[in-house]
């Protein structure tokens, strides 16, 4: 007598499930296999990437940023110029990505104050001298930087994100000054923030321009973090 419920299955294909197991086990091999080899091939990228940015740095360190030609840093390398523009489309985007690192290095500074016990004029004033320091060592290099906008995230919008980050870790440490006491309440921490990093951007700026001038980098940017703290005592 006929079953009415095995009448309802289809017959399977002679091997079919045999054949789909056989197929899923290829595609995990075949996924296995491929997964290294793509970990591989990013990390070779993101190795010769690092290999263009630090050879390009040496040279204009050495030679100074308008005096370096790209044909400069693909020889040294031993790359040809196409492989130079699959990472950077000129030699202002190697500069771009300075100023990127530059913004990812005050953005782990600017955790590291905030980790500590320190007062908020400490914080301030450490932080922004390690800047001012850097930045007077590598005068050739932040120049070219400076005056080529690589950390303008109005002209290069790329940086936004970086740019960001960084200030948004300035207003921590600007709102945790009031929350002691140590900052007045009359300005939101926005505006204090803006009016901080205002006075920077623009000493940095007129130092890239005024290389010959009395006072030096340091100096100059010390004078504006006090006089911003002086400013913003309750």
């Amino acid at each position: 007598m006929r079953n009415e419920n095995s009448a309802a299955v289809p017959p399977s294909l002679p091997g079919s499930a045999k054949t789909g197991r056989a197929t899923k086990t290829k595609r995990g091999r075949d996924a296995a296999a491929k997964e290294p080899v793509t970990g591989l091939r990013e990390r070779k990228k993101a190795r010769l990437r690092q290999q263009i940015v630090e050879t390009a740095l040496h040279l204009f360190r050495q030679r100074g940023y308008e005096n370096t030609r790209i044909d400069d840093i693909v020889q040294t390398l031993e790359i040809s110029q196409p492989t130079f523009f699959r990472y950077f489309p000129s030699k202002d985007a190697v500069l771009r990505e300075v100023g990127r690192r530059a913004f990812t290095r005050q953005a782990e500074s600017l955790k590291a104050e905030l980790s500590t016990k320190a007062t908020t004029e400490q914080r301030l004033r450490r932080f922004y001298e390690s800047l001012g320091n850097v930045t007077e060592v590598g005068r050739p290099l932040w120049q070219a930087v400076i005056l080529a906008g690589a950390m303008d995230p109005v002209r290069s919008p790329e940086l936004r994100g970086a740019e960001a980050t960084t200030v948004s870790l300035l207003r921590e440490i600007i709102a945790e000054g009031q929350r002691n006491g140590e900052i007045t309440k009359d300005f939101p921490v926005v505006h204090l923030a803006e009016f901080m990093e205002g006075m920077f951007n623009t000493v940095v700026r007129q130092w890239a321009v005024d290389l010959t001038g009395p006072h030096k980098l340091t100096e100059r940017v010390r004078n504006a973090v006090e006089f911003f703290l002086r400013g913003a005592k309750p």
